[in-house]
């Protein structure tokens, strides 16, 4: 045998000669062993499902409010509570003299406090519909159930009384609480979860509001809970594009904060 000539020099482990014009080839090195996912992942924190002052404003102003109501009615004086609540009544009278005052003033009570299943239902549904959608639209969604759903059962007992079905003091009844924009904020979010959330949630209050319907306790309030609850269903398209605008807005607004300090740190080393 001669000696070896380069070529046979350059052939690699493989024993497969390099390609022709490509100067110079590295041995296949085995796969680095592969670490932990770096892919993003969005940790379950349990303290996001309530109120911060810095990261839902609304809400959590909103509930200190409606925790001092509550504290009002509970440790007042009940000849007190029971003027407050008449005056912030949303029944035909009151809605035909102040409409805007009562209507405003009916939604900082909750009937039976703020452990009641309507008052823990605020603090879940507002806090997760502001995380996803900001201040400003949950508010919007909230007072759009709790107007739309006040007005729908109140109109019908005025025309009622005008054509002589109703007697006069119909005219006269408490009708106060949040539950009404509580359940448009529920049926809202309900269509920003993922299915397997949704419908579970849905049927669950929906059925609860159905049950409340035909025990017929107070078939007005109980119809106006799930006219709300309808209302946040109807919102879906609505509340699902503002979901996505501020997902694109807060994506538009990271890559932005990080584009500046990249500069920033390139301008550093550039005085260096």
């Amino acid at each position: 045998m001669g000696e070896p000539t380069e070529a046979d020099v350059r052939v690699g482990a493989s024993g497969e000669a390099p390609l022709d014009g490509i100067p110079r080839q590295r041995a296949a090195t085995a796969e680095p062993a592969r670490g932990p996912s770096t892919r993003a992942t969005w940790p379950w924190h349990p303290w996001r499902l309530l109120p911060t002052p810095t990261g839902t404003p609304f809400t959590f102003w909103y509930a200190t409010v409606v925790l001092v109501t509550s504290l009002i009615a509970e440790h007042a004086d009940p000849s007190l509570v029971h003027a407050l609540h008449q005056g912030s009544s949303t029944d035909v009278a009151h809605l035909v003299r102040n409409p805007v005052l009562v209507l405003v003033a009916s939604a900082l009570w909750v009937v039976g406090g703020v452990f009641s299943p309507y008052g823990i239902g605020f603090l879940l549904a507002l806090t997760a519909l502001e995380r996803r959608l900001g201040g400003m639209r949950t508010a919007g969604v909230f007072l759009l159930g709790h107007v739309l759903a006040t007005l729908c059962t109140e109109i019908p007992v005025g025309l009622a009384v005008l054509a002589g079905h109703l007697p006069e003091s119909s005219l006269h009844r408490l009708d106060y609480g949040i539950s009404y924009g509580v359940g448009a904020c529920v049926g809202a979010l309900a269509g920003l979860l993922t299915p397997w959330l949704r419908w579970p949630i849905l049927i669950t209050f929906g059925g609860a509001l159905i049950g409340d319907l035909i025990a017929f306790e107070d078939p007005m309030t109980d119809w106006g809970h799930l006219l709300a609850l309808g209302v946040g269903v109807a919102m879906w398209p609505v509340v699902r594009r503002w979901g996505r605008r501020r997902t694109v807005s807060a994506a538009t607004g990271r890559d932005a904060a990080q584009g500046s300090l990249l500069a920033a740190i390139r301008r550093g080393r550039d005085v260096v």
